[in-house]
């Protein structure tokens, strides 16, 4: 114990995490991701049983925009962020990162169709090719658990501003030992069919059950918020949907003193 608090061997849990799934991660995530862009969307809404919007725009509500920041959505995707931000607080500079190539260009047209501006980088998010102090607010949505987070979490950190506000949202592992046995079996159904209806690629295929142990052996909402801490953080707070299953965490940059 230290201070009252559980201490998490965070370091030792992303070598696990790493050594997993590096293979997945390395090789074959990019031809998943080429497959799902142009449908990745409409299957996020089947998945969900239609709660996609809601799990959205409960993410957006806890995102604090103050007029003229400049953002950052980290592994963007398809905007759908970048775009709600911008439907929020019109004046924003807004910046996307992925890796994903077809992803950015599925984002890029859907920001283009209703009159906003994202200016896209592609490329590794463990290395963020922004210089320090940059950003007013950085988000990362629904990618976690592809990534090194701790790494990512301590880059998204050296770009943002002091008193700069961090906004993550993912999918992560209920407390509940029968919740969690509940949300696997709910995903792994799931997967099949949404790969059935949208007629997923061979690479999307052999990933179905990479996304359920990669959720696994993730973050509980209670961990995130002390590896947040962990890596220097502060004002950390978080909020749950669904038993746990989907979790929403704030947390701010240290102002200089």
């Amino acid at each position: 114990m230290a201070n009252g608090q559980h201490v998490i061997p965070f370091t030792a849990r992303e070598e696990d995490r790493e050594y997993r799934f590096k293979q997945v991660w390395t090789n074959e995530l990019d031809d998943v991701f080429a497959d799902v862009a142009k449908y990745y969307d409409r299957a996020n809404h089947v998945a969900s049983l239609g709660l996609w919007n809601w799990f959205r725009n409960s993410f957006l509500a806890t995102i604090d925009l103050q007029p003229k920041q400049r953002a950052l959505d980290v592994c963007a995707g398809t905007n759908a962020i970048g775009i709600a931000m911008l439907r929020k607080q019109p004046d924003l500079e807004v910046w996307a990162m992925d890796r994903s190539e077809a992803m950015q260009e599925v984002g890029g047209k859907l920001a283009a169709k209703q009159g906003f501006k994202i200016k896209s980088v592609i490329g590794d998010v463990h290395t963020l090719p922004f210089p320090d102090n940059h950003f007013d607010v950085v988000t990362l949505q629904y990618a976690s658990r592809h990534l090194r987070i701790m790494d990512v979490c301590k880059e998204v950190k050296r770009v943002l501003k002091p008193g700069g506000h961090f906004y993550h949202c993912d999918m992560l592992r209920p407390d509940n030992k029968v919740v969690e046995w509940l949300y696997y079996t709910y995903l792994r159904a799931c997967l099949s069919f949404t790969a059935l209806i949208f007629r997923s690629s061979p690479a999307a295929l052999n990933c179905r059950e990479y996304f359920i142990n990669a959720l696994r052996m993730f973050y509980s909402a209670d961990e995130f918020s002390h590896l947040l801490r962990d890596v220097g953080f502060q004002n950390v707070s978080s909020k749950t949907l669904l038993y746990g299953m989907v979790g929403f965490h704030k947390a701010v940059k240290e102002e200089k003193s």
